[in-house]
């Protein structure tokens, strides 16, 4: 923040790297938290209310803008039925299958992704396949695609 300005003053450096700035772990704990809630299928109102603050706060815990105490981050896990290693290890477990774990948490942060979950683990089976295939072509335009030209299955 150079040349950051206080009503026409240049603030000092104390104030510009302020000790309580959250740091990057405290914005992937609150990405976690949002994770774990939508896994739950809690809002962040039924957080607040569990946890005893705004549905504000829990809001800015989650985007990482406020950092999460011990005490209220033990309760966060505890209302989310994970243990608190899991904002700071992420899934427990051997390297491989936290990682993917982890990597399947980050796929679900916006609610539109989570919902498309919800719905795909609600389709028949036999659709399932056929829903896939469509997404993946969307997902990945070949050369006739890019043109506006249908594509069609060697079936």
């Amino acid at each position: 923040m150079p040349g950051a300005k206080l009503r026409g003053r240049i603030m000092p450096a104390w104030k510009r790297s302020h000790a309580k700035a959250p740091e990057p772990k405290d914005r992937e704990v609150g990405q976690l938290i949002r994770a774990q809630r939508l896994v739950c299928r809690m809002s962040q109102t039924e957080l607040a209310n569990a946890l005893g603050v705004t549905f504000q706060q829990v809001q800015k815990y989650e985007k990482g803008v406020n950092r999460v105490g011990a005490g209220r981050l033990a309760k966060i896990a505890d209302t989310l039925g994970v243990p608190i290693s899991f904002f700071f290890e992420g899934a427990p477990g051997p390297k491989t299958a936290a990682g993917n774990v982890n990597e399947a948490l980050g796929l679900i942060r916006t609610a539109g992704s989570l919902r498309l979950v919800r719905a795909f683990e609600n389709m028949p089976t036999d659709a399932r396949g056929h829903f896939l295939a469509l997404v993946e072509i969307l997902a990945n335009p070949g050369p006739a695609r890019k043109r506006g030209g249908a594509q069609r299955s060697k079936r």
